[in-house]
């Protein structure tokens, strides 16, 4: 296991994504995590995290100064490098010049770290920094510079501490994975024998410990991560999960009539079915701020389970599939929490919440749950559905939420897709949705003026949710959508096409 201290990167999710993408497994942790927890995890190797501090300020997050006794090696990237570096009586300040994006890194000692990379050749990194390691610690060995960085990688092999100033962890840095396998099995030791069989064996395992005679509740979306869930846990206590389905009133066109058919079948008597939706839409009756919708829900999701939970008995569990970026933007490791948006299934869950969370995936990826999906023999077509948010439409219709505006939003929705699908992009595209906007604009149908909705469209490519980029879609297809939308969906007259990335935006919007 290779441990992850957080100092609040963006890019620690990505730190995690490398080592497990070499088969090794990984826990990410805030930076303040207890040296007594530390030792209980016993790491094979420790990652320091880049962070958006610098770490001569006052209250710069830091470490306990008994860390660096543990004998296990440790890598320091970026912020992390600083750390190291001040710890062991180097000398780290601000730099004269920041230096961010593409930089070219010359190596000066290929051993250990850079086993088998080019030596002497400039070879490109990315940087992400405004301070300068001033000096090395004394007898420590410069491995390599850049035009900026005189000390960009360092090393007191003899102790196996290493730092780096760029990040290998992204795809800027194209030999990153090879720095960071060198780490994680020339230093550290590892195998790679972590794979998803093995999250499975180990998952229900610790689903088992946890449940023990208990029973779990599970809420069923008809995603691909609760079902992923709902198949994991149920085959670590069989007949002890009960799923409930809940139809909220917010899902797409003939979305619960599916969803009941798929897993009544599948799960059979520990399927239940709840129509909740006048509940739901009643509760969001002029609300408008997208932070108090997805609270509301999130709060009455939660409800409606107790209440179902108590027609089965003593029901203590819930298990709900959580995933890591639903996680990070949620809470924040470091300081006071800078929430980007809450997820039903994170921040909008009330504090005095009667269950227990069951949460097998939060430490995964999307595409790491379509690999365990896979793993468990769930069908092709449910493990590539596209992901769809916890609120559902809710937050889609911009503005108020009601079945008027629900139903302009579906009628747009069934045509993008059929036209995504149509395209042959479903599977290739990351997300493909409607928006309904809460503007009008004036318009001509046939030779009248028209004062009607706009819908926004986004399609988006991404490898795990945490940075997206909009997609150039061929203006044929454009074309067809946009006009399929206005001739086809009552109240419609105007069709735009988001092409922000994430970030600066995030791919809902709201």
């Amino acid at each position: 296991m290779i441990l992850i201290l957080d100092f609040g990167s963006q890019y620690t999710q990505l730190i995690a994504r490398r080592v497990r993408e070499a088969n090794v497994y990984c826990e990410i942790h805030p930076f303040s995590l207890s040296l007594g927890q530390i030792r209980r995890l016993k790491p094979e190797g420790i990652i320091l995290s880049g962070g958006p501090a610098s770490v001569y300020q006052q209250d710069a997050p830091g470490v306990d100064a008994q860390l660096f006794d543990l004998k296990v090696p440790f890598l320091g990237i970026c912020y992390g490098m600083g750390i190291i570096n001040l710890a062991a009586g180097g000398e780290v300040a601000r730099a004269e010049r920041r230096e961010y994006g593409p930089a070219g890194l010359v190596i000066d000692d290929d051993a250990d770290l850079f086993h088998s990379l080019p030596r002497g050749e400039a070879m490109r990194v990315w940087m992400s920094h405004g301070d300068k390691n001033n000096t090395a610690p004394k007898g420590w060995r410069v491995l390599a510079h850049s035009q900026n960085s005189p000390i960009a990688a360092f090393a007191n092999p003899e102790r196996r501490l290493f730092g780096v100033q760029f990040h290998p962890e992204v795809v800027h840095t194209p030999r990153g994975q090879q720095i960071l396998q060198n780490f994680l099995f020339r230093i550290c030791g590892c195998e790679p024998t972590w794979t998803m069989g093995h999250f499975i064996e180990t998952s229900v395992q610790r689903i088992r410990d946890q449940v023990e005679k208990g029973r779990v509740v599970c809420a069923l979306s008809g995603g691909v991560d609760s079902t992923v869930v709902a198949t994991l846990v149920h085959r670590a206590i069989g007949d002890h999960l009960a799923c409930i389905f809940v139809n909220n009133g917010l899902l797409r066109r003939g979305e619960a009539e599916q969803v009941s058919s798929l897993f009544a079948e599948r799960f059979a008597q520990g399927f239940r079915y709840v129509d909740a939706s006048e509940r739901f839409l009643s509760a969001l009756k002029g609300i408008e701020d997208p932070e108090q919708k997805r609270k509301i829900i999130g709060r009455l999701f939660i409800e409606v389970f107790e209440e179902e939970a108590k027609k089965l008995g003593d029901v203590k569990f819930l298990a709900q599939g959580t995933l890591y970026p639903d996680v990070i933007e949620s809470v924040s490791f470091v300081g006071p929490s800078v929430t980007i948006k809450s997820h039903h299934n994170v921040g909008g869950l009330p504090p005095n919440m009667e269950f227990q969370l069951i949460e097998p995936l939060r430490e995964l990826f999307k595409d790491e749950a379509r690999r365990l999906g896979h793993e468990l023999g769930l069908p092709r077509d449910l493990i590539q559905r596209q992901p769809f948010p916890g609120p559902g439409l809710a937050i889609r219709v911009l503005g108020e939420v009601t079945e008027e505006r629900l139903e302009v939003l579906r009628a747009a929705d069934v045509i993008v897709l059929e036209e995504i699908r149509k395209a042959g992009l479903y599977e290739e595209v990351w997300q493909s949705f409607a928006i309904l906007l809460p503007i009008r604009t004036v318009g001509v149908v046939g030779d009248e003026r028209s004062y009607e909705n706009v819908v926004a469209l986004r399609v988006v490519e991404s490898d795990d949710g945490m940075t997206a980029d909009w997609v150039p879609l061929a203006p044929e297809l454009l074309a067809k959508i946009s006009n399929r939308i206005t001739n086809e969906v009552r109240g419609v007259n105007r069709v735009v096409y988001d092409i922000s990335s994430k970030p600066p935006a995030t791919i809902e919007w709201e």
